[in-house]
């Protein structure tokens, strides 16, 4: 119990069902040893909202699940074709992430990430579930430090000691704020005395106008940039 209270969603509460009524979701997984690609195949092949994709090639559509124990270059390399070349969605699972590191995850566009440790197939489903619909899902200490990575680089960068004159809304901010404390979209709109339509549509406009891949690179940019 001591480590699902450590494990938060960026986007609301969990959920297994797809996006479309009567959909699955096509998961291809890689690792790079074929345990770890059996083991997450196996946890995930039982569940009905999965379409495991056995020798598949990620694309438009697909939730690409990559499992490592640590971050390298060749792996955020690997993201970044992942999400902006070949439309994938990605769910890393990884044992460990430096506190520098984080930041480069989020803007490769991968908005869910699961510890190793803490990878059942209810875990890595609901990180895919969370994936496939462009939402995030972070565990709890890991958005905590990536706030407090963005705090840090804030503090230190000249220039940003006052938020900046344009590029997010008010009412934008006011969202993305509650965003990043874990609130899903009805208690958004419920706190904000807003339609959940609404809420959506301001999500929506922020990641499109802002060239933005996710919520979690949405509250990434906010901090960045001061808003937060």
């Amino acid at each position: 119990m001591g480590n699902r209270l450590h494990t938060t969603s960026l986007t609301g509460p969990e959920t297994a069902a797809p996006a479309g009524p009567g959909s699955r979701i096509p998961v291809v997984v890689e690792a790079p040893d074929p345990i770890s690609r059996a083991g997450a195949a196996s946890e995930l092949r039982r569940h009905p909202v999965i379409d495991l994709v056995e020798d598949g090639r990620p694309g438009p559509g697909t939730v690409a699940l990559l499992v490592n124990d640590q971050l390298d270059e060749g792996l955020l390399t690997r993201m970044r074709k992942l999400v902006r070349s070949d439309g994938s969605r990605a769910v890393l699972v990884v044992g460990a992430i430096r506190e520098s590191e984080l930041l480069d995850v989020v803007e490769c566009g991968v908005g869910a990430i699961v510890w190793r440790h803490e990878a059942t197939a209810q875990r890595l489903v609901r990180a895919v579930v969370a994936a496939s619909r462009g939402d995030g899902d972070l565990p709890g200490d890991l958005l905590g430090r990536l706030i407090n990575r963005v705090g840090t680089l804030h503090r230190t960068s000249a220039g940003h000691s006052n938020a900046p004159a344009s590029g997010l809304t008010a009412r934008e901010v006011d969202v993305l704020r509650l965003v990043s404390e874990g609130l899903d979209t009805g208690e958004i709109a419920g706190k904000l005395a807003y339609s959940e339509r609404t809420v959506k549509n301001v999500l929506h406009g922020i990641t499109t106008r802002l060239h933005l891949r996710n919520r979690a690179h949405a509250v990434a940019y906010a901090l960045r940039e001061g808003y937060i």
